[in-house]
C-alpha cells in the first residue's frame, strides 16, 4: 500500500496516433474553403442561408447519437473529439439525435445522452445560439428531397422483397444485377412513393432506392435503399409518418442542413463516403442544399481491452442479470463509469492521450485507468479507511482518553487545509499490517517492531491475540507520547513502517464495494468463444469497512483517496447520511499489468 499513485516505469503506451483530422481542418481554414459559408441562424435548406451573414463558427462538427441506448466509453472519445475540435478552432459542435428508427428510440435515452454530454463538460451553445437538434425535425425536407431525386431520375420505387434485392446485389468480386423495377418511370415511382407515405402498403412491399450504378465495385453504390415503410409510432412525431429514411440517406442530409464542415465518423463508414458525396452533390445541383458541402472524415473506433462495447452484448449482460443494470459500476457505459467514480477530466485526458488513428488498434484498459488515477490524485482529498479491520490496543494509553491529530486533506496541496482526526486507546488497523512471523522486508507490526501510526505516534508491538483458527483478533502495543506527528522532536527516531488507522470509538461503519474489471481476458469472446465465459468472477467484492468520522456524511459522487488503498466515490444511489456506501473507482497502482490475456 502507498499514499500516492506514482507513475509506472513501464506503463503500456497507446499506439502512435496522428493529427490528420486537425491537419485537414487547418488546411481547410488556411485555404478559405469555408470562408464564404453563410449561416441563416438555424439549420435548413439552401434558401434558409441565402443572403445570410457569414457563419460566426469557423467550423461546425457534430455528435450524432441514436437515442436507442446508453452512451459508453467509445462515445466519450467521439464526444471529446467533436466538441474539443470545435472549441479549439472557434467553432460550434451540434448535439444531434439521429432518431430515424422509430422502433428502438425512447425519450429516456435522449435524457440520458444529454446528461452524459453535460457531465463530460461540454455544451452545444455558440454565439448565443443553442445547437441541439433532432433528425426527425428534418423529416419533411428529407421526404421532399426524395421526391426531387425521383423527379430527376436519381431514385425509383422497387417492389422486390428484401431477399430478392439481396440476391441481385452481387459480391465484392461480382457486379450486381438490376432490379426489374429499375426502369420504372418517374410518374409511377412518384405515385407509389406518395402512396407509401399514405400508408397504403405493408412493410416491405416497396422501398425507395437511389439509382446509381449496379456495376460499381463499391457495393454501397449499387442502388442503396433510402426510404422504407415502417408503421411504428415515433417518440417525437407520433404517427405522422409511416415511411422513414435510411440512416445512410438521412445522415449526409442532416449534416448539410446544419452546415457541418467536418463530419467525423468511424472507419465502418469509409465505404459509405462515396454515397454521402453523391447524394449531397445531387441535392446541391438541384438547389436544395447550400454549398460548400460537408466533408466526411473517418477515424478508428475505440477498441479497449477487457471491455465489450457491442450493444447486443451489453443488453445481454443487463437482461441476464450478470450486472445490476446499465449504471452498474462495472459496465462500460458512461452512467456506469460515473457511478464508479470515473471523472470527466479523466475521460478528456484519455481522449487526448490516445488521439485519433486511421487504422484499428487496441488500447490497453490500463491507459484509461492511468488517466483516472492522474486526475484523482490531483483532485481527490485524502481520508483514512480500514477495509479489513483488526483491533489495535495501546496498553499504556489512558483508558477513555482521546485527542486530535492534525491531518492534511491533500499532502501535495497545503492550500486545501487540514482536518482534526480523533485518536484514542483502541484503533482499527488493516489485518495485513500485523503478523507474528514477518517475511523478509516486512516493516509493519510484529512483536518487538516499531511503526508510525500515520499523522500520530510511534507504537511498538507487544503481543498478538489469535483465535482458535490462528487468525489475528487483536494486537497490543505501547506508544511513545513524545513522537506525535507535527510536534518538536517527533521525527527524531526514524522507522520504516508507516500505517493508517481509524479510532474505534469514533469510526463510522460503511459499505465498500471493491470493483474490478468485468472480464478477466483482454479480448472477451475472441473468435467464436462465448464472451460470458470470460466474465471475471471477482469483479466485485462487498465489505464492511471502518471509516474515519469525516466520511459519515458525504455528498453523492464525492470522491476521495482512501490512503494506501485507492480512489473511491460515494455511491449516488445507495449512500445515506450515517450509512455511507463507497465504490472503488481505481486502485493506486495497476494490478493487471503483468497478467496475460
Amino acid at each position: 500500500m502507498s499514499d500516492v499513485a506514482k507513475p509506472k516505469k513501464h506503463a503500456p503506451q497507446p499506439p502512435s496516433t496522428s493529427n490528420f483530422i486537425r491537419a485537414a481542418i487547418e488546411a481547410d481554414l488556411a485555404s478559405g474553403k469555408y470562408a464564404t459559408r453563410a449561416w441563416g441562424g438555424k439549420p435548413g435548406p439552401a434558401r434558409t442561408h441565402e443572403g445570410a451573414a457569414q457563419d460566426p463558427a469557423r467550423i461546425r462538427t457534430r455528435f450524432p447519437p441514436e437515442p436507442n441506448g446508453y452512451l459508453h466509453i467509445g462515445h466519450a472519445k467521439s464526444i471529446c473529439l467533436n466538441f474539443g475540435l470545435a472549441l479549439d478552432y472557434g467553432g460550434a459542435c451540434h448535439l444531434r439525435f439521429d432518431d430515424t428508427n422509430p422502433e428502438k428510440e425512447e425519450q429516456e435515452y435522449v435524457d440520458s445522452i444529454i446528461a452524459a454530454v453535460k457531465w463530460l463538460g461540454f455544451n452545444w451553445e455558440h454565439e448565443g445560439g443553442s445547437h441541439l437538434y433532432y433528425a426527425s425535425d428534418y423529416f419533411d425536407f428529407m421526404y421532399h428531397a426524395a421526391e426531387h431525386l425521383i423527379e430527376d431520375g436519381h431514385a425509383y420505387v422497387d417492389s422486390l422483397s428484401a431477399e430478392q434485392m439481396r440476391a441481385l446485389r452481387g459480391t465484392l468480386s461480382e457486379p450486381g444485377k438490376s432490379s426489374p423495377y429499375r426502369d420504372r418511370g418517374v410518374a409511377e415511382s412518384l405515385k407509389l412513393f406518395r402512396q407509401m407515405r399514405e400508408g397504403r402498403f405493408k412493410e416491405g412491399e416497396h422501398v425507395l432506392r437511389a439509382r446509381i450504378d449496379m456495376g460499381s465495385p463499391n457495393i454501397n453504390l449499387r442502388d442503396p435503399a433510402i426510404y422504407r415503410i415502417r408503421k411504428a409510432s415515433h417518440h417525437r412525431t407520433g404517427d405522422k409518418w409511416c415511411v422513414y429514411p435510411m440512416y445512410t440517406y438521412a445522415h449526409p442530409i442532416e449534416d448539410a442542413l446544419e452546415r457541418i464542415t467536418h463530419s467525423l465518423c468511424t472507419l465502418e463508414f469509409e465505404d459509405q463516403r462515396p454515397f454521402y458525396d453523391w447524394l449531397l452533390e445531387r441535392l446541391a445541383e438541384g438547389g436544395l442544399l447550400a454549398r460548400p458541402l460537408p466533408q466526411q472524415i473517418e477515424f478508428a473506433r475505440l477498441n479497449l481491452t477487457y471491455v465489450v462495447l457491442s450493444k447486443r452484448r451489453l443488453i445481454q449482460l443487463v437482461e441476464e442479470k450478470h450486472v445490476s443494470g446499465w449504471d452498474d459500476p462495472r459496465m462500460p457505459t458512461l452512467a456506469g463509469a460515473r457511478r464508479r467514480g470515473y471523472t470527466p477530466e479523466g475521460f478528456r485526458r484519455f481522449a487526448e492521450r490516445i488521439g485519433v488513428a486511421k487504422a484499428d488498434s487496441w488500447i490497453e484498459y490500463s491507459v484509461l485507468e492511468d488517466c483516472m488515477r492522474e486526475h484523482l490524485n490531483e483532485a481527490a482529498p485524502r481520508r483514512m479507511a480500514v477495509l479489513d479491520p483488526v483491533k489495535l490496543v495501546i496498553d499504556n494509553y489512558a483508558e477513555g482518553g482521546e485527542e486530535r491529530c492534525d491531518v492534511p486533506n491533500h499532502p501535495q496541496q497545503p492550500e486545501r487545509g487540514r482536518r482534526a482526526v480523533p485518536f484514542s486507546r483502541e484503533l482499527w488497523i488493516e489485518r495485513e499490517d500485523v503478523t507474528e512471523t514477518p517475511p523478509k522486508g516486512y516493516f509493519r507490526l510484529f512483536p518487538g517492531n516499531e511503526v508510525r501510526l500515520r499523522y500520530a505516534f510511534l507504537v511498538k508491538c507487544v503481543s498478538v491475540e489469535k483465535d482458535a483458527a490462528g487468525n489475528v483478533t487483536a494486537v497490543h502495543c505501547t506508544y511513545d507520547p513524545g513522537t506525535k506527528s507535527g510536534t518538536p522532536g517527533a521525527e527524531a527516531r526514524k522507522v520504516k513502517g508507516n500505517i493508517h488507522w481509524v479510532s474505534a470509538r469514533h469510526a463510522c461503519r460503511g459499505e465498500v464495494r471493491l470493483y474490478d474489471r468485468l472480464f478477466k481476458v483482454q479480448q472477451p469472446g475472441a473468435g467464436a468463444r462465448d464472451f460470458l465465459l470470460d466474465l471475471n468472477p471477482d469483479s466485485v467484492k462487498t465489505i464492511t469497512a471502518q471509516l474515519e468520522p469525516a466520511l459519515a456524511n458525504t455528498r453523492p459522487e464525492e470522491r476521495f483517496q482512501f490512503e494506501r488503498h485507492g480512489y473511491f466515490v460515494s455511491d449516488a444511489k445507495d449512500s445515506r447520511p450515517g450509512a455511507p456506501v463507497f465504490n472503488r473507482a481505481v486502485t493506486l497502482r495497476d494490478s493487471w499489468g503483468k497478467q496475460g490475456s
